[in-house]
Parts: C-alpha cells; sequence; structure tokens
C-alpha cells in the first residue's frame, strides 16, 4: 500500500459488525406447544406425548432443518431414460428427501396407523406430523397419500391382504422394485386431468379389461400426479359400458410389476411450481399400463373418497403446521431485535400482532386435533363421529388452509426486509402456504362439499350442532353465532356457500377454544371472530385483551 505523505493507515474497518440480529433459531423444540399436547391428550393419544416430544426435539434440531433447506435448494430431477436409451422413468432426489422421508416413516406418519390398534393412534400421527411438519413441506405428500390409500384398498380385501402389511410398515425402501420384495411401500394416486380437474367425472383416462378377471390395460394422461417414485397409484379411470357406465372406476397401478418389468409409467414431465419444489408433481402417461380393479366398476369416487377425506385432513395439519412454525420464527425474531428504544416484543403494537397470530395458530391446532380424534373414532365404529367428521373435515379443510397464506404472509413481515430475503426461510414457506388451499379440492370444491353434506347427510348437521351445544352457555357471543348459523341453514346456495362455510368454521373453532383454552384466548377469539370487536388484518384485537397470557401461552419461553 502506497501512503501520501502525512497520511497513517486507516483502521479496521468496522462496518461489518454484527449487532441486534437473532442468533439461529434452531436448535428448538417443535413440540413446546401446549396447545398441540393438550389437544394429544385430549383426544385420546397422551400415551404418544413422549414419542411427540422426542420428534418435536428432532425436528427443530440443526440437522432435520438443514434437510428441509437443502431438500428444496437442490430439486428432484427427471430421468425419463438411461444412457443406453432405455425408458426408466425416475426421479433423483437429494440425499436430504430420502433422511426426511426415512424419519417420517420411520415415526409412523405414512400408513402406521392402520395396524396400531391402541385408541387414538391417528391423533399421535397427527400430532407427529404437527411437529415434523416444522422441517419441510414436501415429502408430507407422499407419506399422506400413503396413509390415505389404506382404506380405499380395503375396498378390494385381496389387494389389501397383500399390500396393506407393506404400506404400513415403518420401513422406508427407495427404489423401484417388485413391491412384494420390498421392506416397506408407499402409495400415490393419479385423479385429475388436463380436460377436467376437479371435475373426476369428465376423466378421459379408459380401462379395458383383460381375459384375467380384475386385471384392465389403461390408457390416458393424468395431469397432476405428485410423488411418481411411490410404489403403487391409486387410479381413476373410465371403463367401457355397460361395466362402468361412463363412470370412473378406481384401479390400482404398480409401477414395477410382479414379473419385475416396468408397468408403463410414461412421466412427461414434472411441474415447476410456485413452492412445494422438494416434492415431484408430475404427468404421467398411460398406455398399455396394467391396473388391478378396486371396489365395483363404476365406483371409483366413491371407493377413492376416504382417500380424499383422509389427505384433507392432512391439509388442515399441514397448514395448522405452517402457522406454527412461522409463528415461532416471528416470535424469535421480535425476541432479539430492537427498535426504537426496546425490543420489538415489548413494543405494544408487535405484541398484538404476534397474540392474533397466536389465536390464529391455537385454533387451527385445536381444530386439527378435534378432526383427527374424530377419524380415530369413526374408524373404529363410532357412528356419531363419522358423521362430525364428514362434514367438519371439509369445513376445517375450506378455512383453515384459507388462512395459511395471510398467515404466513404477516408472520413474514414480523421479521421486517430480512423475512423477504431467501436464507430466513420465510419465502419458502410463503410460497407453501396457498397450496395446501388448492390440494385434495379447492375452496369451492369443499365449500360445495359441505353444501352437499347438509342437503344429503342429515346427520351432519346434527353432529355438528350437537358439537357445538357441548359450548353453550359458556359465552354469549358463542350462543348468538350458533343461533345465526342455525337460522342460515336453510338459506344455503352456492353463492352463500363460502359465507356460511366460514361461519361454521369460526364458530366451531370457538367453542373448542371456550371450551378446552384459557379464558384470555377463548375471550380473545370469540371477541374478534364471532363479536366484530376485530379488523381485517392481524394484529387488530381490541384494548382489553389479554395479550401477556394470550403470548405467554403461545411463546412459553417468555421475553
Amino acid at each position: 500500500m502506497t501512503l501520501l505523505l502525512g497520511q497513517t493507515p486507516a483502521p479496521a474497518s468496522g462496518t461489518h459488525e454484527v449487532t441486534n440480529q437473532p442468533p439461529p433459531l434452531a436448535p428448538y423444540d417443535a413440540s413446546d406447544d401446549t396447545a398441540l399436547l393438550e389437544g394429544l391428550r385430549r383426544e385420546g393419544a397422551g400415551w404418544a406425548e413422549g414419542d411427540v416430544r422426542r420428534l418435536g426435539l428432532r425436528a427443530g434440531g440443526r440437522e432435520a432443518q438443514e434437510w428441509g433447506e437443502l431438500a428444496n435448494r437442490y430439486e428432484p430431477v427427471l430421468r425419463t431414460h438411461d444412457r443406453y436409451g432405455h425408458r426408466v422413468d425416475e426421479v433423483d432426489f437429494h440425499p436430504s428427501w430420502h433422511e426426511l422421508m426415512r424419519v417420517a416413516v420411520a415415526e409412523g406418519l405414512a400408513g402406521a396407523p392402520w395396524a396400531d390398534g391402541r385408541p387414538g393412534a391417528h391423533v399421535a400421527r397427527t400430532a407427529g406430523g404437527l411437529v415434523w411438519g416444522h422441517t419441510e413441506a414436501g415429502h408430507g405428500c407422499p407419506t399422506s397419500m400413503t396413509y390415505a390409500a389404506v382404506p380405499a384398498l380395503r375396498r378390494q380385501p385381496d389387494l389389501a391382504e397383500v399390500y396393506e402389511p407393506l404400506l404400513t410398515a415403518r420401513e422406508y425402501d427407495p427404489g423401484l422394485r417388485v413391491p412384494t420384495g420390498k421392506r416397506g411401500l408407499l402409495a400415490g394416486m393419479g385423479m385429475t386431468e388436463k380436460q377436467g380437474g376437479s371435475d373426476v367425472r369428465t376423466n378421459t383416462t379408459t380401462a379395458t379389461p383383460t381375459a384375467e378377471p380384475g386385471v384392465y390395460t389403461l390408457r390416458g394422461h393424468k395431469w397432476f400426479t405428485s410423488a411418481p417414485m411411490c410404489d403403487l397409484f391409486l387410479v381413476l379411470a373410465q371403463v367401457a359400458p355397460p361395466g362402468g357406465g361412463g363412470r370412473p372406476s378406481c384401479f390400482l397401478v404398480p409401477r414395477v410389476l410382479p414379473d419385475g418389468t416396468r408397468n408403463p409409467f410414461r412421466i412427461q414431465r414434472l411441474k415447476d411450481k410456485l413452492g412445494n419444489r422438494s416434492n415431484a408433481s408430475s404427468e404421467p402417461e398411460f398406455d398399455g399400463t396394467l391396473a388391478w380393479l378396486v371396489g365395483p366398476e363404476g365406483q371409483g369416487v366413491k371407493t377413492i373418497i376416504e382417500m380424499v377425506n383422509c389427505t384433507r385432513l392432512d391439509c388442515v395439519m399441514m397448514s395448522a403446521s405452517l402457522m406454527r412454525r412461522t409463528l415461532v420464527e416471528a416470535g424469535h425474531h421480535v425476541r432479539h431485535r430492537s427498535a426504537f428504544g426496546a425490543r420489538l416484543i415489548d413494543q405494544p403494537l408487535m405484541r398484538n400482532v404476534l397474540a392474533d397470530l397466536a389465536l390464529e395458530s391455537e385454533a387451527a391446532t385445536t381444530l386439527t386435533l378435534r378432526l383427527a380424534g374424530a377419524a380415530d373414532r369413526a374408524v373404529r365404529g363410532d357412528a356419531g363421529e363419522q358423521a362430525f367428521r364428514r362434514i367438519a373435515t371439509a369445513v376445517g379443510k375450506y378455512w383453515v388452509t384459507k388462512r395459511g397464506p395471510a398467515f404466513t404472509a404477516e408472520a413474514l413481515e414480523c421479521l421486517g426486509g430480512n423475512g423477504y430475503v431467501e436464507d430466513s426461510g420465510m419465502p419458502r414457506h410463503y410460497r407453501e402456504a396457498p397450496l395446501l388451499s388448492i390440494w385434495e379440492g379447492s375452496g369451492n370444491v369443499n365449500a360445495l362439499d359441505v353444501l352437499r353434506a347438509l342437503t344429503r347427510e342429515p346427520a351432519t348437521v346434527d353432529s355438528l350442532f350437537g358439537e357445538l351445544d357441548l359450548a353453550r352457555g359458556a359465552d354469549p357471543r358463542l350462543d348468538a353465532a350458533v343461533t345465526r348459523l342455525k337460522s342460515r341453514l336453510g338459506e344455503a346456495t352456492q353463492v352463500a356457500a363460502r359465507r356460511l362455510v366460514e361461519r361454521m368454521a369460526l364458530t366451531l373453532q370457538a367453542s373448542l377454544l371456550v371450551r378446552h383454552a384459557p379464558a384470555a384466548v377463548a375471550d380473545a377469539f370469540c371477541a374478534t371472530r364471532l363479536g366484530g370487536d376485530g379488523g381485517y388484518a392481524y394484529g387488530t384485537l381490541p384494548d382489553g385483551a389479554d395479550l401477556d397470557g394470550i403470548l405467554g401461552r403461545a411463546l412459553p419461553d417468555g421475553d
């Protein structure tokens, strides 16, 4: 360095000294959630608390958090052919994806509950999903579909006898091989097609019977089939009349046939999605693809509807998990960041924002576990819970997933510009949020499904109001909301469907919080969601809201 006469070297620059920035969040305990643990016990799975807590520590650990980041950074890659020109139709994943999958399957987040006779097994799985969802959302798709495939496959007992023990196994065994030679299986589904989307009755994939009873060949093109490296798929296709009558039937399609040859499953491309980047979503083409009939011909929708009910519950679960994850991130940031002479967590307006988010998160988590409890009791033969599950799952799917995008945007904003930068992780969560409202039926599809239940299945109405009546007299705003809801049932139309389902969801969440949450939480929720004493954005709780009580419960590590 050359110095001019009279100059002295400048001191070492201090411009990169880091102050007023939060430390890394990980490691943290993803199960440190009072509402989740209380719901786990209340819904009959308190016996799983130790496992949920152990999984929560692992989910919030540095290793698992890094797996989630890497699985999204290094996206799946489609290989249609091998080096010699043979058609292979395989998708390659980063090793981190496989680590996430291995843990999820081993912890019973796929098909395992169907082989567990303990009451509360399905609740335990849902609670596990709520905490393991803090890692990464994409790999929840194949575990969810595997979980959901089992009850649909039971419509064909001979196939269930072969495949159910492998679908319920806790072994993650990747790679395309003969299914019966593997230690565990994953299942997917192929329903929608480019010309119809959710209107699966317009599917054009055809099924032609072979000489072997129950075996068909498929020809067609599916529009959105996620996780194409699963071993088995439940697929809808049209059997020519008279057997199918022009209505779709359900078929089991293995990627590898019993003789070891590849079943035609030609992946045309992977979708370039807004979020959910770690998960491969594909367009497969069937041409002479062997398939086994599941359930009667022409009753494919009826056969696969149980699968849809299960995956809809998982959409609610994943939205609730995403809310909780981003709330924890926002709470961590504001505890360590200062502005205008005080920590952000001590600024009254920021406390209002966080408390409002905490209300939404607790309501979502509580409803998720109630739905899981209904599912668990329904599969064990409780007719009342079956009716409640039928309507409440559609209501929850509509509402909780709808709240996700605005929630994650507000949580991101708590980090300011830091939250808008990719390496904060918040943009990944924000891009994920809209997906859960779209998959397994968009908002309109679920709202119309609620109307269908109201008009065709009166027992569902009785079950819903029976649930609401359990909180009668505890809060006048809730009582008034239930009365208004009853008065509007007779006016249900398509135009008003969203408004009606929204009121159902808020009333149901309020009734659960009034019964099970502290007064600070229940009162603020009823005041703002039912009583009109709140705004349209988060952070508009009334002056009298017990912010300290809400935040002390939601973010228990304190100020």
